[in-house]
């Protein structure tokens, strides 16, 4: 019913987006992107996107769909604004086994097979979460961005450099290994290294209305991977043993505010729980072909946006309260049914 349809699918999402935004008056807020994966079996044919992914608690790997999120977090609700699925090339794919094979054998560089060009057919996230952000800037000139937000794998110097241009804005935040050098009194050490012997600062940063405790210690030096002067800081959430580095492209923030924005990226990971446990992704994700898997992920998302209009989410961000989450709204609704 729905494949066959002739809804206008590519536009159906953007103009929901657009009437929450106008319904709630929301002007600013931060742009997150982040990727989350979904789970097929290791046979199926008709599902398209499924490729060979890694499996974090375990090690191993399993067979999935990965899909990249934009999202708008704002200052009373959490916005699911596009997605797009990623798929790696093949051909690159084969080359880089076969490159760990044979370095590992010892073979010479000269005697192993050259890299194959890129394919523009399959991006990388990079420059899928790129182009998210460029529709963004197309669709939505009237919200202004604070700032952009993403894990480490955004972490590049083509994200924070590509993405300030895009969006016209000079704050973008992500996370660096701890092995990327800076360049410090004339000499390339590890960021782990620099701050390894620094004690840090404990600190309260706020959250929407909650404080968390966090120790931190940064400076702005010489990043060698980007070529460039970054803002970098060690974080360290309270009961947490190590470090993790934040890396900012704007050098005249503070800090705090730094890490704050920073933080407001976990909502992105409640709003992923919420909408594969609760929003029909999870469990009604059977329809087959780019379009069967598109479509049912933009229905899946609708149901999300069309929860901001339930009463009692309504009165909420009228209110400037914080939003309902999903899981905790579909529980009130099956109360009052």
């Amino acid at each position: 019913m729905f494949r066959c349809s002739k809804i206008p699918w590519s536009y159906l999402l953007g103009y929901a987006v657009t009437v929450i935004i106008n319904r709630f008056g929301i002007t600013n807020g931060i742009l997150c992107i982040d990727d989350t994966d979904k789970k097929r079996s290791k046979v199926t044919k008709k599902i398209p996107f499924v490729h060979k992914l890694m499996e974090k608690a375990t090690g191993g790997f399993y067979f999935g769909q990965s899909i990249v999120f934009l999202i708008l977090i704002t200052p009373i609700a959490t916005i699911p604004i596009s997605f797009s699925f990623y798929l790696p090339d093949p051909e690159m794919s084969k080359w880089k086994k076969l490159e760990a094979k044979l370095k590992k054998e010892g073979v010479s560089k000269k005697d192993r097979p050259v890299k194959p060009p890129k394919n523009s057919n399959y991006p990388t996230k990079i420059e899928i979460a790129l182009n998210l952000l460029t529709e963004f800037a197309t669709n939505f000139k009237h919200i202004k961005i604070k700032s952009v937000v993403g894990d480490a794998l955004y972490g590049t110097a083509q994200f924070l450099n590509q993405a300030r241009q895009i969006l016209k804005i000079d704050q973008v935040i992500s996370q660096i290994k701890k092995n990327q050098k800076i360049r410090f009194r004339g000499k390339e050490i590890s960021v782990e290294e620099y701050f390894k012997n620094r004690k840090g600062v404990a600190k309260k940063i706020k959250i929407r209305g909650k404080e968390l405790d966090v120790v931190m210690n940064g400076i702005r030096v010489h990043l060698s991977a980007h070529n460039k002067k970054r803002f970098i800081i060690a974080l360290k959430y309270d009961g947490e043993a190590e470090y993790r580095y934040i890396v900012a492209s704007d050098l005249s923030w503070r800090m705090e505010d730094i890490v704050a924005a920073y933080s407001v990226r976990w909502l992105i990971e409640f709003f992923i729980q919420d909408w594969k446990t609760h929003e029909g992704w999870n469990n009604r994700t059977k329809q087959s072909g780019v379009e069967g898997s598109s479509r049912s992920l933009i229905l899946s998302l609708l149901t999300d946006l069309c929860l901001f209009f339930h009463p009692s989410q309504s009165a909420r961000l009228k209110n400037k309260r914080p939003a309902w989450t999903v899981g905790s709204l579909c529980e009130k609704i099956r109360k009052d049914s």
